[in-house]
């Protein structure tokens, strides 16, 4: 039976400045004075702060501060921004500790993901800083004699980093650093659900010298968000979140031509095959479905298993989860803290009570925890369906908790097929000793991230982060692909007197 752990958070004040929009060189409140209120999902009676429901006016005065900014910020040059980037990984780095109990106190994830993140972000900090020495373009032959011919590449401009609130440390930086490097000056809107992470960013990246005006932050929700990426100087916009919100981003943009790089939902499967190794494929699912409560687009939210091996599977993941323990994330031993507020914790069980009318067997969990202090949270317990129709909506459409659908296949054939079926396309893993079939699946998988035998999550932070069909529209994030999207192409033929 999981258990649970009792709260043992301890809220602590938060600097007034982080409670502010960043414009410019100042830290200032919305224009109007409103606010919103950012609530700690373990504990819903803890305030973390109020902060700016920022207006029109606000954005468009982070639009006109990096305007202002971008023409010093180019000349620098990429290496010394590059430097600028080492310092804020070397800041990041001696604040880990308060950065990971933000994490934990605002998004819910236990304090050995939030301090996984964070590193994450120091790395990703790293590797985008070295890149200012290889921001390089080519020479070329030339048909004309005495003439030289060459590319390179420019800042594409300002640009909106639009974040969610699933990754409030680590998606901001593989924003904020390539866009910066890049000689952009940006706008960072992020989730009104991880206000505090991101204005904690954006502090550390002022303390290690970003010049004022090249980052501004603007807090608060649909107004700011809108008006950002509706502005005809604003020329690029990075978001992840949802399809729809993206779509109305991409509709947003096209008029104008502005640039986009949409990062948006998964349904991922996990193939097991039956000559699969099941103890390690029962680890790796775990880890991908109930690590972060499920709350990443690359969780593993549906296994696709041979049906000779279903019921052995199934049983290894029941014992895992059987041995999870619920509770304050910020408590050592707790495994699985709360989803980040009440219309996830509602969206999750509203798909268990669906599932269960399409004929779903629920084999653990699939209700609210409220064992101990738990009710004060927004807890769910890790929930293991079987007997999905290949076709349900639990099957085929995001859940982003920590619910799993097992699905019966025939063989790898059929498994693929299921895999493919979805709209979505954001990572595919196969566990099976079979070579021919390993190669096969990365041939025939849909999907931008790929793991044989590991857990199917993400990629690492030098390697793209991507997804395929409706899953990603835009260069890939995190790898020096980006450049493609925060840059844009200069060439030119030089003819020399002789």
């Amino acid at each position: 039976m999981t258990t649970t752990v009792e709260s043992a958070t301890t809220p602590t004040a938060v600097p007034s400045r982080l409670l502010l929009n960043r414009i410019g060189d100042q830290w200032v409140p919305a224009s109007d004075g409103a606010t919103f209120a950012d609530i700690n999902p373990t504990d819903t009676s803890d305030v973390i702060g109020r902060f700016p429901e920022s207006t029109r006016e606000d954005s468009l005065a982070a639009i006109q501060a990096a305007a202002d900014a971008a023409a010093e910020w180019e000349k620098l040059g990429s290496i010394k921004r590059g430097d600028i980037l080492f310092a804020a990984a070397q800041t990041m780095a001696e604040r880990k500790e308060s950065l990971a109990a933000i994490v934990t106190r605002e998004q819910g994830k236990t304090l050995a993901e939030a301090r996984g993140e964070v590193q994450r972000g120091i790395d990703i900090l790293r590797f985008t800083a070295g890149e200012g020495r290889r921001m390089h373009g080519s020479t070329l032959p030339a048909d004309s004699g005495r003439t030289m011919a060459l590319t390179w590449r420019r800042p594409l401009g300002i640009v909106a980093l639009i974040t969610p609130w699933n990754f409030p440390v680590a998606i901001p930086v593989w924003k904020i650093a390539p866009a910066l490097l890049s000689g952009c000056t940006a706008i960072i809107k992020p989730s009104p659900l991880a206000p505090l992470c991101t204005a904690a960013i954006v502090d550390i990246m002022i303390d290690s010298g970003v010049p004022a005006g090249v980052l501004n932050l603007v807090q608060g929700d649909r107004e700011a968000g809108e008006t950002l990426t509706a502005h005809p100087d604003v020329r690029g916009i990075s978001f992840t979140g949802s399809l729809p919100v993206g779509q109305a981003i991409q509709k947003a943009a096209a008029g104008r031509l502005a640039r986009t790089q949409l990062e948006l939902g998964g349904k991922n499967a996990v193939i097991v095959l039956d000559d699969a190794d099941l103890d390690a494929a029962a680890d790796a699912i775990v880890f991908g479905a109930f690590g972060q409560a499920g709350q990443r687009c690359s969780a593993t939210s549906r296994v696709l298993v041979d049906r000779r091996v279903r019921d052995d599977l199934v049983g290894r993941l029941r014992e895992r989860l059987d041995a999870f323990v619920i509770g304050d994330p910020a408590q050592d031993g707790t495994t699985l803290g709360p989803v980040v507020d009440d219309a996830r914790l509602s969206a999750c069980l509203a798909a268990v009570e669906r599932a269960e009318q399409d004929g779903a067997t629920i084999v653990t969990g699939g209700k609210r925890a409220t064992d101990g202090d738990l009710e004060g949270g927004y807890f769910m317990q890790p929930t293991v369906l079987t007997d999905v129709a290949r076709d349900s909506y639990i099957g085929t459409e995001e859940v982003f908790g920590p619910v799993l659908s097992v699905i019966d296949v025939d063989g790898f054939d059929d498994a693929m097929d299921v895999s493919n079926s979805v709209v979505y396309g954001m990572s595919g893993t196969i566990f099976t000793n079979d070579r021919g079939h390993i190669y096969d699946a990365l041939d025939r998988f849909e999907a931008g991230m790929l793991h044989v035998s590991r857990p199917g999550v993400g990629a690492w932070p030098h390697m793209p982060h991507m997804g395929a069909k409706l899953s990603q529209y835009g260069p890939p994030e995190c790898s020096a692909e980006t450049w493609d999207f925060y840059t844009e192409w200069r060439s030119a033929c030089v003819a020399f007197p002789s």
